[in-house]
């Protein structure tokens, strides 16, 4: 046989190795048993009720606040301002709110968790966290499915106490 007959088995014997290769791959890859994901999310009817709930109570304390709530990929869903509340509030509602679905716990207790000195305070520098108190989870038993942040009362257990508020009113949907 010649060089090129030997070139000419050898390009011809190596599509059908492949495609046995090509169908053995198919048949035990992860695709092969691929299925569409159903997850929870926060609707825009539960965002607004929430924020009405968490707005009315900080208005009941004298309050002028502003409430952010972002879906369980930290979009924001829906926001609310205080008519008194400063301009600053609107990002840093929308951040502590990022924040709690982020870490999936109360923003206060991870700004708690990345003090200075923490093994954990490297977190800080990501885009969007804000290590303040006002951002809690929203759940549906262990699964997080958004965050509601409040900013604007005077301190941050008032902002968390707030948001806290919001929940309270919805957690009958949340179950």
């Amino acid at each position: 046989m010649s060089a090129a007959g030997i070139m000419r088995k050898s390009i011809i014997s190596f599509p059908s190795c492949a495609g046995g290769a090509f169908a053995a791959a198919l048949a035990f890859s992860p695709c092969a048993g691929a299925q569409v994901l159903m997850q929870k999310d926060v609707s825009a009817r539960l965002a607004w009720a929430v924020i009405e709930a968490a707005t009315a109570h900080c208005e009941q304390q004298g309050y002028s606040i502003t409430v952010a709530v972002v879906d369980r990929v930290g979009r924001l869903r829906a926001y609310l301002q205080g008519d008194k509340a400063s301009l600053a509030n609107i990002e840093l509602a929308r951040r502590k709110a990022y924040t709690a679905v982020t870490f999936r716990r109360s923003s206060m207790e991870w700004a708690k968790r990345t003090a200075p000195g923490s093994d954990l305070f490297g977190q800080r520098s990501l885009t969007d966290v804000i290590p303040l108190g006002g951002g809690i989870p929203i759940k549906v038993g262990e699964d997080t499915i958004g965050a509601i942040g409040v900013s604007g009362a005077p301190g941050q257990e008032k902002d968390e106490a707030c948001a806290q508020a919001g929940l309270d009113k919805v957690a009958d949907q949340l179950r």
